[in-house]
């Protein structure tokens, strides 16, 4: 078993060297490999992912799945290394497309949610979540780049925002709107902001002066989406603050196709403003826009009606 834990540990370290991060990863194939030295096994079987990414019982299924897969990638590997390693077959319990439908906020929605705002308690916070709202509507940025940002990111001289703790550990600069770079700066010098404590020079903080925590920001996203009166549109496609991102790329695509231009130049330029690493990303962000699907549908009859 000494073997098997080398091996998952040279696993995590090239991937990782690839750009991912593996954190769930790496607690779940150490979980599946307690699980095996359980077995008195010294290498990975079909049955014994199976049977480990089963567990526990009632498990909803795309759960299975996903451990299923974690353990797929590494039996793999592992394959690789020596042939008695056995990696599942891939329809070996299916979790079907677990992706939920993204809810394109209209400008009355983010208005609606901006509004909603004001109903919280204490006046910095109102215009901390108003900031973050807005911030995440017209940049795109994940929400946790958002917390995670410090007052240093912010170049209001050159209007840029610098993104220190992105995905894969990647950094980029964005360049602002004078109307975001304003806004930004009058957040900032508020004189109702709380008193930095030592070592918390975040830009968007709480009442107590500390960065913003993620569980808290969800929590206080799904009151406001309440207080908005913002409905889901199908079990699949309920409003989420990572959505704002989603309509950030449609919204960029958009303007292409309404300007004249080619969409398609915008593309590599909004994946690499996202941050995505792989440009397929991108083009899911932009699969489930009703609208630019017809805009590019009437562009494409126009080209074929121009040949004929």
């Amino acid at each position: 078993m000494i073997v098997l834990r080398q091996a998952l540990d040279d696993y995590l370290r090239v991937r990782r060297a690839l750009g991912y991060t593996l954190a769930r990863s790496e607690k779940l194939l150490a979980q599946f490999l307690t699980f095996v030295e359980h077995r008195n096994e010294d290498h990975v079987t079909t049955d014994a992912a199976v049977a480990w990414a089963s567990l526990p019982a009632r498990s909803h299924r795309s759960w299975m799945s996903t451990r299923l897969s974690v353990v797929r990638r590494f039996a793999i590997h592992l394959h690789g290394i020596d042939p008695v390693n056995q990696a599942p077959p891939r329809d070996l319990l299916p979790g079907g497309n677990r992706r939920a439908t993204p809810y394109l906020y209209s400008e009355a929605d983010i208005s609606a949610l901006i509004t909603a705002a004001g109903t919280l308690r204490a006046t910095h916070r109102v215009a901390t979540y108003r900031t973050l709202i807005g911030l995440l509507a017209v940049t795109g940025i994940r929400v946790g780049e958002a917390i995670s940002l410090d007052r240093a990111d912010l170049d209001a001289t050159h209007g840029l925002l610098t993104i220190r703790h992105g995905k894969f550990g990647k950094s980029r600069e964005l360049p602002l709107h004078p109307s975001t770079v304003a806004a930004l700066g009058n957040y900032l010098d508020r004189k109702d902001r709380p008193q930095k404590p030592p070592n918390a020079p975040a830009l968007l903080v709480s009442t107590t002066g500390t960065g913003l925590l993620y569980t808290n920001v969800q929590s206080t996203f799904h009151q406001l989406v309440c207080r908005a009166g913002l409905q889901p549109r199908s079990a699949m496609c309920r409003p989420r603050l990572h959505d704002l991102r989603h309509g950030f790329a449609v919204n960029t695509i958009l303007d292409g196709y309404r300007n004249g231009g080619d969409p398609k130049d915008r593309i590599a330029l909004l994946s690499t403003y996202l941050g995505h690493i792989d440009p397929g990303k991108t083009y899911w962000y932009l699969s489930a826009a009703p609208e630019l699907m017809t805009l590019a549908s009437e562009r494409l009859e126009r080209h074929l009606g121009g040949g004929a």
